[in-house]
């Protein structure tokens, strides 16, 4: 495989915040035709290392290429092969959905007549129409995050970056959403980055798992191979976490200073 085939290559990133190094000497790839699960608490770096992906953060060091483009040396065709979803709602609260669409595909360069007939599409699929031509600072959490999906898959990229991307949605959006994922990539070509902390979702839908502690990989592999590195050998994503990040014992530890309840 050239690295013009690899969706996503990440080589020893880091990311600072002042003194703060929040993202250190990161490495790990999106293979084509994967769903790949970073997996990390609040504050182990998935937020940083998915903005030094999409050029929203600057690295202190590493090298990040999109289908063999380096993000440093050509953001604009990276970010023309990415679609990305954040963790945050970043909308245009002024607009309805069907403008900020609007606006998204002419930045995209979509033609008019591929616009409507997606955008049609995704609003029907989400079940949109009612809320289609609302202002978006009217709208409810929920259907924000339904835009921002459907703007992430819009022009149909290669690579999807996408960082808590069920957050606030409803049971039926997330099924959906899961199986838009696994459709996506089934050319064998496209790749995902799925950025989570639930790990049940990461369990059930990624190909494999990167586990963040603090900036760094604690573990790789898919289920069975991260099973292989703890003493239970039918042990859930959960448990492989929580021993690979040791946590675990001090989740017991926290339990049982709260006394009888």
């Amino acid at each position: 495989m050239t690295a013009a085939d690899r969706p996503l290559s990440v080589e020893e990133l880091s990311v600072a915040y002042g003194e703060r190094r929040a993202v250190d000497r990161l490495s790990f790839a999106v293979e084509p035709g994967e769903i790949y699960g970073l997996l990390g608490s609040n504050g182990a770096g998935k937020s940083s290392t998915i903005k030094a992906i999409v050029g929203l953060v600057r690295p202190v060091g590493g090298r990040i290429t999109v289908f063999g483009l380096d993000n440093a040396i050509d953001p604009i065709r990276v970010k023309a092969s990415t679609g990305y979803v954040p963790e945050t709602s970043l909308l245009y609260e002024a607009l309805t959905p069907r403008e900020f669409l609007e606006f998204v595909a002419s930045v995209r360069r979509l033609d008019p007549g591929t616009t409507t007939e997606r955008v049609r599409a995704y609003a029907t699929a989400f079940r949109l129409a009612g809320e289609f031509d609302e202002p978006i600072v009217a709208l409810s959490n929920g259907t924000r995050q339904k835009v921002l999906l459907i703007a992430a898959f819009l022009h149909q990229p290669p690579l999807l970056v996408l960082d808590e991307p069920l957050n606030g949605l409803d049971p039926r959006s997330v099924r959906l959403v899961k199986e838009m994922l696994v459709r996506y990539v089934a050319d064998g070509h496209r790749g995902v980055l799925f950025s989570t902390h639930t790990m049940e979702v990461a369990e059930r839908l990624c190909h494999r798992v990167g586990i963040l502690d603090r900036g760094v990989l604690r573990g790789e592999g898919t289920l069975e191979a991260l099973r292989s590195r703890v003493a239970a050998g039918d042990a859930t994503l959960e448990e492989i976490f929580l021993e690979l990040t040791d946590e675990g014992d001090g989740v017991r530890a926290a339990v049982d200073s709260l006394g009888e309840p």
